[in-house]
């Protein structure tokens, strides 16, 4: 079960979510934080997501600033923006009588909830699939035009089937975003999921994240699994050990 939502994003364009619904008692509540370009509706969020609500969790999902469903223009937004949209997805979810519980995020995602912790104060727990330790990671997904975009303003630049506008204020913003900090005074339970043959972010980041952390944090490798998290099964697992972890955090209100 599924509920269709929309909120505003930080700049004021509509943002469309979707939040699972928690099948049987209600656990909890959390936000998900897709990856880089990729979307509410990706094998990640949705698989995650569902799986989530199946164990009693129930999870917003949204599109960020110009992808999916979401007005705006995706170049306006960066990962401050996506930080700051997050912690508008929380007050949006708990505004309906569903406090935050937990925060979950995906590749750039997972660097995105880290950073957003801090305005989401009632989060009690926060678990990252696949997240750079250093959001500027990213830039090898544009480094082909990253040249012409700061010498232009702007250029389009394709990821897989979609052709989107960076710009230099995009790239700017990013190499200014540092992590560290942020997980060094996170205060709160840190689970770190990454799989040891992810060729798109790779696994160091995951050492450095958990290096930098406090306790109590955890760290599962996601062995099988590709960055996407497409293989068979490999989605489902990760939300499985999210949910059991995260079981301990998830008091009643």
């Amino acid at each position: 079960m599924a509920e269709r939502v929309t909120f505003p994003s930080i700049s004021g364009e509509p943002l469309a979510g979707i939040v699972d619904l928690p099948a049987g008692e209600v656990r909890g509540w959390g936000v998900f934080s897709h990856g880089f370009t990729l979307g509410k509706d990706c094998p990640a969020a949705s698989r995650i997501c569902k799986q989530l609500a199946a164990e009693g969790i129930g999870m917003l999902r949204f599109d960020n600033l110009g992808l999916g469903d979401s007005a705006g223009d995706w170049g306006d937004g960066s990962f401050s923006h996506k930080v700051a949209d997050t912690i508008e997805a929380a007050r949006f979810l708990d505004s309906t009588g569903r406090p935050v519980d937990l925060l979950v995020g995906h590749s750039f995602g997972g660097a995105a909830v880290i950073a957003a912790a801090r305005g989401i104060p009632q989060a009690r727990a926060i678990a990252t699939v696949a997240a750079p330790y250093d959001p500027s990671h990213v830039e090898h997904q544009y480094d082909a035009v990253v040249e012409r975009v700061m010498a232009e303003g702007e250029a389009p630049a394709t990821f897989g089937n979609k052709t989107l506008t960076m710009k230099r204020a995009f790239v700017e913003d990013v190499r200014r975003a540092h992590l560290h900090e942020a997980i060094t005074t996170l205060k709160r339970p840190l689970l770190v999921m990454h799989s040891p043959t992810d060729n798109t972010v790779g696994i160091a980041n995951a050492s450095e994240i958990f290096k930098a952390a406090r306790h109590p944090r955890n760290f599962v490798s996601l062995e099988g699994s590709d960055h996407l998290l497409t293989a068979p099964g490999q989605a489902k697992r990760a939300a499985r050990i999210i949910s059991a972890w995260a079981d301990q955090y998830l008091v009643p209100r």
